[in-house]
């Protein structure tokens, strides 16, 4: 069994050679540009160690893995347009450096080139992988649209935001599991518990970038703390303050959401007190927990050996304990 480093460097010697050619350099440069970006390679490294419970050779499962990450940054460069984000991984982000007439072609061409990898898989299993691949790419555009739709509503219920995060960040993390599975030969059912497992731990993880945002370490996290609280984002840490706080607090979480005036550390400041007054943190990190232990269940029922679940256990633990 091959171990998380080992999946990683296999990742990034590949990465860079997922099949774009050279010409021409205005629609390709853009697409090279993001995935050398860096990024912590999450779902190619899950396809490629799920595929490892199967077969000791991972390398005909290389293409379907750069695909899910090819596929992710095509996300990222889209979302970025919408965003209006001016960084991305501490560099510009495409349509930046470019133009968003730029980002949105290349980004296209992302999208298309992560349907040709996936079409290198072997006659046997391409339908089984492009139906489940097919369903998830609709699901991250479902999720990506109630995440903008959220920026205009005043209420959104907690049930909603995790429907949200399932889809746009923990579907493809069940995609890479379930695909990575399946191209190695594994059975619907085994196959399943993966899909199970990256859902579980996608929303694990997304609740967990959403603490990281409010309490995470400068140092560690690579950015300043609270730029969701300045950016008026619905996570799960505001969501679940104005589900359990008293109505005076409720409503000063409501105006400082609302209130554009505000100077950036002052409504942080005013924001994370009511946030430790009901203890938020503990109810997302408990919540964080729940959904882990779940992922972990469904990994067990896998019916392989468990000493061949030792490389994959471990990435998933240090996906759930990440700090940054």
């Amino acid at each position: 069994m091959l171990e998380a480093k080992h999946i990683l460097k296999l990742v990034e010697a590949h990465i860079q050679n997922a099949g774009f050619p050279d010409e021409p350099k205005g629609l390709y440069e853009p697409a090279k540009y993001i995935l050398s970006a860096g990024g912590k390679r999450i779902r190619p490294c899950l396809a490629l160690m799920s595929a490892n419970l199967f077969t000791d050779n991972v390398e005909p499962q290389i293409p379907v893995a750069l695909a899910m990450e090819v596929f992710h940054n095509f996300t990222l460069v889209h979302d970025d347009i919408m965003d209006k984000a001016p960084v991305r991984r501490g560099l510009q982000t495409v349509h930046e450096k470019w133009n968003m007439h730029t980002g949105i072609l290349s980004g296209d061409a992302m999208l298309i080139q992560a349907y040709k990898l996936i079409c290198q898989s072997p006659s046997s299993v391409l339908p089984n992988l492009l139906e489940m691949f097919n369903n998830t790419a609709l699901l991250v555009c479902e999720g990506q649209q109630l995440d903008m739709d959220f920026e205009h509503e005043q209420e959104v219920a907690l049930a909603t935001y995790i429907q949200m995060i399932s889809n746009k960040t923990s579907v493809l993390l069940g995609c890479s599991m379930y695909c990575g599975a399946i191209a190695a030969g594994a059975s619907a059912v085994d196959a399943q518990h993966l899909y199970k497992t990256g859902l579980e731990l996608g929303i694990s993880f997304q609740i967990q970038d959403d603490v990281l945002d409010a309490y995470g370490d400068e140092a560690t996290f690579g950015k300043t703390p609270g730029g969701d609280i300045v950016q008026n984002k619905k996570t799960f840490l505001v969501l679940k303050a104005l589900a359990v706080a008293n109505n005076e607090d409720k409503q000063i979480l409501q105006q400082l959401y609302t209130d554009k005036t505000i100077g950036s550390d002052k409504k942080i400041a005013t924001v994370l007190a009511i946030f430790n007054k009901y203890q938020i943190r503990k109810l997302a990190e408990d919540t964080m927990e729940q959904y882990y232990q779940s992922a972990i269940a469904a990994f067990e029922a896998v019916n392989i050996p468990v000493e061949r679940k030792t490389a994959l256990a471990g990435l998933i633990e240090s996906v759930f304990k990440r700090t940054h």
